[in-house]
């Protein structure tokens, strides 16, 4: 059974930082990718970052540039989302999610969430 368990939300004010992990299981081959979404009351889901599996080749929202990093531990299984200068307009449950179509952009597995949120 494919599972994805985030962790590492929490309450922080603005400017601060917070380190978001993800680890998977249930499957034997690496994912070929793994996004990071947020979704926000009332607001659509949002891409947010994502990361080759093999390459470490990463991408991100324009919102996040700069101030965010993706990363994955091979050995652990696990991808993360370092946050930097956090923004109250970053406050959402953040989710990971799995990717393994031949281009980006369809994901099948997704974690149940976890909250961040950053007070002004």
């Amino acid at each position: 059974q494919v599972q994805l368990v985030e962790s590492g939300g929490g309450l922080v004010q603005a400017g601060e930082s917070l380190k978001l992990s993800c680890a998977y299981s249930g499957r034997t081959f690496s994912p070929k990718r793994m996004g990071w979404f947020r979704q926000a009351p009332g607001n659509e889901r949002e891409f947010v970052s994502r990361i080759t599996w093999s390459s470490g080749s990463t991408y991100y929202a324009d919102s996040v540039k700069g101030r965010f990093t993706i990363s994955r531990d091979n050995a652990k299984n696990t991808v993360f989302l370092q946050m930097n200068n956090l923004k109250p307009e970053d406050t959402a449950v953040y989710y990971c999610a799995t990717d393994d179509s031949p281009f980006p952009g369809r994901y099948d597995y997704w974690g149940q969430g976890t909250q961040v949120t950053v007070s002004s």
